[in-house]
């Protein structure tokens, strides 16, 4: 992989991976029309270590959040009246959120990198999961805010978030679908993605940082496509907050649908000739 790719690679990341569209999946894309092997442990591995960039955009983003956050789990451990606390709860809904993802990840690690990582799944999975974005959307009371999140409803998100190891699905879109049916308001629903997709996102830039580094996949190229993917992903976010104030996702659904529709066309056209 070039500097150019890994360039290019970095701001489909940071661009998609907190839009309700499935970075994987764009990457995916973007990868086969480099002229990359997406199934190639190499290029899978990339994909998930860019990732942190990303992260770090959130982390940097909510750093009061995270901060306030990571105060009140010390202060939690260290006196009975700390773990009265809402951010002591709401800390530890974070965590056993991410715990379902970690089991289904590693236990589907072999699928995730191999069979799943095709575009014929890209494409299927962008327009399958549309109709779920505007149910979710049509469904939505959003009579609920950050403040009342419970365990449940960090467990119920959590594991739905697992779905989006399939690319084409996009984690954002799942877990602020799961959100929203559980009746948090959008913005509640869209902050509860961002700080899940912290454990998740981390976990697996953490485990695929070696195979990156040992399939040749090169330093340089690494450092670029994080640096990248952390820009854009942070205008990214400030973006998308701004816009699911008082925009529905569904707005999301013509654009998954018209990509899954050209995937399909494009691979059509390559079986018949």
């Amino acid at each position: 992989m070039n500097i150019g790719q890994s360039l290019v690679l970095g701001v489909v990341e940071g661009l998609t991976e907190f839009l309700p569209v499935s970075s994987t999946g764009h990457l995916t894309i973007v990868e086969s029309m480099l002229g990359l092997k997406v199934d190639d442990k190499g290029v899978t591995a990339f994909t998930a270590v860019i990732q942190a960039g990303a992260i770090a955009a959130v982390i940097l983003y909510f750093f009061k959040d995270f901060w306030r956050l990571v105060r009140g789990v010390f202060r939690g451990l260290g006196s009975a009246e700390g773990r009265q606390s809402a951010d002591w709860r709401f800390a530890w809904y974070i965590i056993a959120g991410s715990v379902p993802i970690v089991v289904i990840a590693l236990a589907a690690k072999s699928a995730i990198e191999g069979p799943l990582r095709n575009l014929w799944v890209v494409g299927a999975a962008l327009i399958v999961w549309s109709p779920v974005l505007v149910y979710a959307e049509r469904r939505a009371r959003q009579d609920r805010g950050e403040d009342t999140v419970s365990l449940k409803d960090a467990l119920v998100i959590g594991t739905v978030q697992c779905v989006a190891l399939v690319p084409g699905v996009s984690r954002s879109g799942a877990t602020i679908s799961a959100g929203l049916m559980l009746g948090l308001d959008r913005v509640a629903a869209t902050r509860m993605a961002f700080f899940l997709s912290v454990p998740a996102l981390t976990g697996a830039a953490i485990i695929e940082l070696p195979n990156a580094l040992n399939e040749s996949v090169g330093t340089a190229p690494l450092i670029v496509g994080t640096i990248t993917s952390f820009f854009v992903a942070y205008a990214s976010v400030a973006w998308l907050l701004r816009f699911v104030a008082h925009h529905s996702i569904a707005w999301f659904v013509p654009y998954r649908v018209v990509v899954g529709l050209a995937v399909f066309a494009v691979l059509t056209v390559k079986l018949a000739t």
